[in-house]
């Protein structure tokens, strides 16, 4: 994906002249986007494209937390920074869903849009309720804790999730093929010289990790017991760097505290800006997460990754272990045996991921956002298109 090209997504910004926003309410529908976590960012930039291809206006907000704001920046992503994290405590977790709920109201109800759109973000979700705005809401791991008293409208996820571990009506749940990662990862193009810009050799062995996400609700102590046991075990071999992507500056924080003498000689590191994830893992020997979206963007990269997530492990995870494209850790005697350490033949291109995704997940929200439109609309839509030399129906079926 070319960085140095901003994606045009509605929001605050200039209001066109009253004309055009006539001509734009007959053509265009808008679709609002929530960006809750960092994994959001990459995952909706080529939704938000394609959707902008098919003439409907996005508005983006997103919340000040994680990496949020700096992946946005990175993808010179237009959106409306609304909220920050609340912390760990589940009471401060929900009082704080629910107060950036409030603040996004007022944004919501200046750009009216057709439908919300998220990746599990929950304060979307109450706002798009109290405000009767159909959502859809996805997600690819079916242990996240849902809320029995609210419902998204409409649900989606990956299609290897078997319906008995949904919490939503499969009536209204649409399933896509492969995994998330695969809407964005078809698009990447590795660029050169990150090693370089870490400060790392070509003849390193390079172990991207990621720490475990303690502030979650999935978290397990065995995860970050496990976390210092791979850290321990990767230190001691000679040729091994690590490059660690903390989630948060205070787990960076604890990080160096941690092991302040693998920092001060280069062993481990911490990038000093943001980086692109993707690139990083292309150009690593190989990753070690407690997480699930670097895991499973390395597994879509073809890259040798090992979870050592300790959580109830999701469908997805285990759809990719079952296939061989991701290593279960399941204890500390499994690093010496399943990690194997050495320096990977990188092929000149990355493997071609499936497109299917994105278009599925692409035709779905334009169908929905369609079907909410009055008939009247979407006739004068058609006459419209047709008068245009455009023989294409703009109704769908949800």
């Amino acid at each position: 994906m070319n960085l140095k090209t901003p994606i045009q997504a509605l929001t605050l910004g200039p209001v066109p002249a009253k004309a055009e926003r006539c001509r734009a309410a007959r053509v265009k529908g808008k679709i609002w986007i929530d960006l809750d976590n960092s994994p959001h960012v990459p995952f909706f930039v080529p939704i938000i494209e394609e959707l902008q291809k098919r003439n409907y206006s996005v508005m983006v907000t997103a919340r000040d937390c994680f990496q949020v704001r700096e992946l946005a920046e990175l993808f010179q992503l237009n959106h409306k920074l609304i909220g920050r994290h609340s912390g760990k405590s589940k009471i401060h977790k929900v009082a704080g869903l629910c107060l950036r709920a409030l603040q996004l109201i007022p944004t919501v109800l200046k750009e009216k849009p057709d439908l919300a759109v998220s990746h599990c973000s929950r304060s979307q979700l109450i706002a798009s309720v109290c405000l009767r705005i159909p959502s859809l809401q996805m997600g690819d791991y079916e242990f996240a804790t849902g809320w029995a008293f609210i419902r998204p409208t409409w649900h989606m996820c990956p299609e290897v999730i078997p319906n008995s571990a949904l919490q939503s009506d499969s009536n209204r749940t649409f399933k896509y093929p492969g995994i998330k990662e695969d809407v964005y990862v078809s698009r990447f193009v590795p660029k050169p010289g990150i090693r370089l810009q870490l400060g790392l050799r070509e003849q390193d062995v390079v172990v991207t990790i990621r720490p475990p996400a303690n502030e979650a609700h999935y978290h397990s102590p065995k995860t970050d017991e496990l976390f210092e046991a791979a850290v321990e075990f990767l230190s001691k071999r000679a040729e091994v760097k690590l490059v660690a992507l903390p989630r948060n500056e205070k787990q960076a924080i604890c990080l160096r505290k941690r092991w302040p003498e693998l920092f001060s000689s280069g062993k481990m590191r911490i990038p000093e800006k943001v980086v692109d994830g993707l690139n990083l893992i292309w150009h690593s020997d190989l990753v070690i997460s407690a997480g699930g979206t670097m895991n499973r963007e390395a597994a879509a990269l073809g890259v040798p990754v090992y979870s050592i997530f300790r959580g109830e492990i999701g469908a997805v995870d285990r759809y990719l272990s079952k296939t061989g494209r991701l290593v279960l850790i399941e204890g500390c005697e499994d690093l010496g045996t399943k990690i194997l350490l050495g320096r990977r033949e990188r092929p000149a291109k990355p493997p071609r991921s499936h497109t299917a995704a994105l278009s599925y997940i692409v035709e779905r929200i334009v169908g929905i956002a369609e079907s909410q439109r009055p008939l009247s609309d979407r006739i004068e839509v058609t006459t419209e298109s047709k008068s245009n030399g455009e023989v294409r129906s703009q109704d769908a079926t949800v």
